[in-house]
């Protein structure tokens, strides 16, 4: 079964580690095979990456498009989750989940899991700052 891919003019795609960026006109395209996609709005810069979550995001982000420095994304994820888990211990249900992904190299749906972590603690930011 096709996947089909709908991008607004000038939207950008990772396509088997191409970027890909779409002309002036909206274009929809099918691809046939398993290979590596992310969109322009679940990409995340290292310079966006400035909370804890989104800097786990990233990490994953790089294990799902960088295979051959996955020992090193793998080590800094860990260390990264470990750091995480110490902090914020309501965390643990979505790290589980997450962690699951990783180790069964299901790297897409892991970034799924950290997009929910981010707005997790994004309401726990907003929270601590209502309460000052």
């Amino acid at each position: 079964m096709a996947l089909k891919i709908s991008l607004k003019a000038n939207e950008k795609i990772i396509l088997a580690g191409a970027v890909i960026k779409n002309g002036p006109h909206p274009s929809v395209f099918f691809i046939e095979n398993n290979v590596l996609v992310l969109r322009e709005r679940d990409i995340l810069t290292e310079e966006q990456a400035d909370t804890p979550c989104k800097r786990i995001y990233f990490t994953v982000q790089l294990m799902y498009l960088d295979e051959k420095n996955l020992a090193h994304y793998h080590s800094v994820y860990w260390r990264q989750i470990a750091e995480l888990t110490d902090a914020v211990k309501t965390m643990w249900p979505l790290v589980t989940e997450m962690n699951e992904h990783i180790l069964t190299v299901e790297y897409y749906k892991a970034l799924k899991v950290a997009k929910k972590m981010i707005a997790y603690e994004k309401e726990l930011l907003d929270h601590a700052i209502q309460r000052v």
